[in-house]
C-alpha cells in the first residue's frame, strides 16, 4: 500500500457576506495515498473549487475555513501562516487550473515562468543548471524542440500546449499531492485525451497522488481509482471508481449518471435532467440537502427533518461510504 499523501479531516469553509454565511466546504473527510487519482464530482454550485482552494489555503475573504485538519506529508498545514504556506505550495503540492491563460503570465516568456518556478523553491540553482531542468520539463510534458520554445511567449502556443506548461509547472518540484480543478474543459476531445494520458503517465513517474475535479464522469471512468460525489458541500458517496458506475447508491450519484450521454438510449429522446435546483448554501435544510429534489425521500418526513450519517455498504462492485437513509436498502436492490 503507498504511503499516505494526504489526509484532510472535518474541512469546513464558509463564506460571510454580512447578510448571509455561505456554508461552501462541510466536514469534508477523506485520505489520499501516493499514486492514488481520486476524482471530485457534482453539479457547479456544489463546492469542488471551493474544496481545492481550502486544501491549499487559498481561500480569500470573506471565505475562511473554520474548521478542520490538513495533513500533508505528515504535517497540519492548515496551522500553518500564509509565508509558510508559500514555502509549501509549489513544492509539496500543486494546482492545475481549467484555463491555463490564467495560470501563465502573458508577458513573460515560458522559460521565464518554469524557471522562477523552480526557483522560489531552490534559490541556489545555477542559471544554466535551472534552464536545462526547465527544457527537460517540457519535454516531460511532450513539447517539441523544448529548449527553442523555452524563449516563446504564451500566445505562441496553442490552447493544449499551454496546459501541458501548466502542468510542467506544477510538477517541477515533484510536489505530492496535484490538484486539477477542470484541466480539459476548455480543450477538445483530442486534447483532453492527450493531457489524461500525459497526467496518467506522470502520475506512475513522479508518484504524484491526483485530485480530479470534473463534472464529466466520462473522464472519471477512465483516469480515476477512487470518486467522491459532491453535493452541498458535502462528500454524499465515496467510493472505488468502478462501484459508482456499477452500483451507485445514493440518488444524486444515480442522478449524474443518467445524465452521461449513452450511445444506447439516444434513440429514447433527450438526455434526462435532475429536476429541481442545489439548495441554498446559506439556508440549509435541516435534514438532507438532496431530498427537494429526490425521487426517494421527496416524500418522506425523515428526509426533510433528519440529515443522514455516512453509511458503510458493500455492492457488487466494492465498498462505499454514502450519506443516505436508505443506503443498505438501496445497495440491496442492486445486488438482486
Amino acid at each position: 500500500m503507498d504511503e499516505l499523501a494526504l489526509s484532510v479531516r472535518n474541512l469546513s469553509t464558509v463564506y460571510d457576506t454580512g447578510g448571509s454565511v455561505v456554508h461552501a466546504v462541510r466536514d469534508v473527510s477523506f485520505d489520499l495515498r501516493r499514486t492514488e487519482r481520486l476524482g471530485v464530482v457534482g453539479e457547479s454550485g456544489s463546492g469542488k473549487s471551493a474544496l481545492a482552494l481550502s486544501i491549499l489555503g487559498l481561500i480569500e475573504p470573506p471565505g475562511r475555513v473554520v474548521e478542520g485538519e490538513i495533513v500533508l506529508g505528515g504535517r497540519d498545514i492548515s496551522k500553518l501562516s500564509d509565508r509558510q504556506l508559500g514555502a509549501v505550495r509549489g513544492k509539496e503540492i500543486a494546482l492545475v487550473l481549467q484555463d491555463p491563460s490564467s495560470a501563465l503570465d502573458p508577458v513573460k516568456t515560458i522559460g521565464s515562468q518554469i524557471v522562477e518556478a523552480l526557483t522560489v523553491h531552490e534559490p541556489d540553482l545555477r542559471r544554466a543548471a535551472v534552464r536545462r531542468r526547465a527544457a527537460e520539463l517540457l519535454r516531460e510534458v511532450d513539447i517539441s524542440q523544448a529548449e527553442r520554445r523555452l524563449d516563446d511567449y504564451p500566445h505562441q502556443y496553442s490552447g493544449g500546449m499551454r496546459q501541458r506548461v501548466a502542468i510542467a509547472i506544477a510538477i517541477a518540484n515533484n510536489p505530492r499531492v496535484l490538484i486539477a480543478d477542470e484541466p480539459t474543459t476548455a480543450l477538445d476531445v483530442t486534447t483532453q485525451a492527450q493531457v489524461l494520458a500525459l497526467l496518467d503517465r506522470l502520475v506512475d513517474e513522479h508518484r504524484t497522488a491526483v485530485i480530479l475535479i470534473t463534472h464529466n464522469l466520462g473522464i472519471v471512468s477512465d483516469f480515476c481509482d477512487s470518486v467522491a460525489v459532491m453535493y452541498a458541500g458535502r462528500f454524499v458517496e465515496t467510493s472505488g471508481v468502478d462501484h459508482i458506475f456499477v452500483a451507485p447508491t445514493h440518488p444524486y450519484s444515480e442522478a449524474l449518471l443518467k445524465c452521461v450521454p449513452n450511445p444506447e438510449r439516444l434513440a429514447e429522446g433527450p438526455l434526462p435532467a435532475i429536476s429541481g435546483f442545489p439548495p441554498d448554501l446559506s439556508q440549509l435544510p435541516s435534514g438532507c440537502s438532496f431530498a427537494p429534489r429526490c425521487p426517494v425521500g421527496r416524500d418522506l418526513p425523515q428526509c426533510h427533518e433528519q440529515a443522514p450519517v455516512p453509511h458503510r455498504v458493500s455492492g457488487p462492485a466494492g465498498e462505499a461510504s454514502v450519506e443516505c437513509h436508505f443506503a443498505e436498502q438501496r445497495i440491496r436492490e442492486v445486488a438482486v
